[in-house]
């Protein structure tokens, strides 16, 4: 039997991939982070399907869950909220399930910066603006940031940044990357992007605090900063270029 990881994708039950979907649908256990994964995607649990909501559960109970189901012979569907790749806890369950030969499959999702920038209605890398998308965070009393993972090393690359699981830190954020960006640097702050009660603060380095502060965010919130947020005069990409010549377009000189 298997453990089927599955990213639930950002908010919005229906962001989430056909793969996933029909995983849940198959499976007679279901176990979901209830406090970020929509309830609506439990619809697709088979009748009679045991679902346990983990929010409350320790990793030791979770692998637990995972065992009964297996030495019973039942398929898992796994729920995390957004991509597993990134900030899922992905790695520890896999390491404890490799531990005890129990099989598992995983199913990318929609991540939630992806879903913030559409919210947005942004692409993150513009032609001469910015190439590179940073995803980070700060430290955290879960998990502490690596040595040299700083923002100052990021932001001194002129990159788009995009700051998870740190906005209760709003104020020191600021005041890291102000010298590197410039206070009128735009600063996009997206909260629970695709959930009914989504909300967006446009603002920069110099005025973000202040706006938050009208209508305080206290978690389930990206930070999008970075020259891309305002570019409007960007140089064209070469991919649509009449005059550039790729080996798809099968035009003459």
């Amino acid at each position: 039997m298997t453990i089927h990881f599955i990213g639930a994708g950002p908010g919005a039950p229906d962001l989430i991939t056909v793969r996933g979907r029909d995983l849940i649908a198959r499976c007679p256990v279901c176990l979901y982070a209830g406090s970020l994964v929509p309830k609506a995607l439990l619809d697709h649990c088979p009748p009679g399907a045991r679902i346990v909501d983990t929010a409350p559960l320790s990793l030791d109970e979770i692998v637990a869950e995972c065992r009964r189901a297996t030495e019973a012979g039942q398929d898992v569907a796994r729920l995390h909220s957004g991509d597993l790749s990134i900030w899922s806890a992905l790695g520890e369950q896999l390491r404890r399930l490799d531990a005890e030969s129990i099989p598992y499959t995983v199913t990318p999702g929609v991540p939630s910066f992806a879903a913030a920038a559409a919210v947005l209605g942004q692409e993150l890398t513009l032609p001469e603006v910015a190439q590179t998308v940073v995803l980070t965070r700060t430290s955290g009393r879960a998990s502490a940031m690596p040595e040299g993972e700083t923002l100052a090393a990021y932001a001194a690359t002129g990159a788009t940044l995009v700051l998870h699981l740190s906005i209760h830190v709003l104020d020191g954020i600021v005041a890291e990357l102000t010298p590197h960006y410039g206070s009128d640097c735009p600063v996009a702050i997206v909260y629970r992007a695709t959930w009914p009660d989504e909300r967006v603060i446009r603002a920069t380095l110099g005025t973000i605090v202040d706006e938050v502060a009208k209508s305080p965010i206290e978690r389930t919130a990206l930070i999008l900063v970075g020259k891309v947020l305002g570019a409007r005069d960007f140089r064209d990409s070469a991919l649509y270029d009449a005059a550039y010549q790729r080996r798809f377009r099968g035009r003459g000189a």
